[in-house]
């Protein structure tokens, strides 16, 4: 089966959505910088994006990933492809083999 690693919600204001989540959920920030930040929880994360930067979407890991398209090292290391379902919802394939253990 597949492995679903994160939903990504745009926000207006990255820094007040951060204070929300981490005040109100059991959670911790992995990654934050100007225009995203990523929430861990114990399932699942939160990717927390401004709509000028990035699509709101859902995540997945796989090992072909490069099969989706033309993969993209982002500034975390991790190499992804953005896609639309057939509904026109926007999903990245992460390449799984790029997320850090």
């Amino acid at each position: 089966m597949d492995s679903l690693h994160h939903v990504a919600l745009t926000v207006k204001n990255l820094q007040r959505a951060v204070e929300f989540y981490t005040k109100n959920f059991d959670c911790r920030v992995s990654y934050q910088d100007d225009t995203w930040a990523m929430l861990e929880f114990e399932n699942i994360s939160l990717a927390l994006v401004i709509p000028e930067q990035h699509p709101s979407h859902i995540a997945f890991s796989r090992e072909n990933a490069e099969d989706f398209g033309d993969l993209v090292k982002h500034r975390d290391g991790v190499r992804s492809v953005y896609i639309e379902d057939s509904e026109q919802n926007s999903i990245e394939i992460i390449d799984k083999n790029s997320l850090k253990p």
